[in-house]
């Protein structure tokens, strides 16, 4: 009896599988990412059923000057009580 045997699609230039795997969708439709480097993805979905997962690193506190911060929590504060600037007509901007 012949055995038949899909071909492999080829890959783009420069583009591997490292690692793959079937997985099942619990109840409330979530999968788990073995090995996964990052906690967050941004997802696609495609039309064609596919989806990509990008991976989202959010940005250490350590990350943003203390200089920053501390004018951030002054205009906070300023907003909080009251303080802010009139609205900006930016009516001239858009296309009408």
């Amino acid at each position: 009896m012949a055995i038949a045997t899909l071909e492999a699609r080829k890959q783009k230039a420069g583009i591997t599988v490292v690692e793959h795997y079937d997985v099942a969708a619990d109840d409330k439709k979530r999968i788990n990412l073995r090995g996964a480097k990052t906690k967050y993805f941004h997802v696609k979905a495609l039309s064609n059923g596919c989806y990509v997962l990008e991976p989202r690193v959010l940005v250490p506190l350590h990350a943003v000057s203390a200089r920053s911060l501390k004018m951030l929590g002054k205009s906070v504060a300023s907003l909080k009580k009251g303080l802010a600037s009139a609205p900006v007509d930016l009516s001239a901007f858009t296309e009408d």
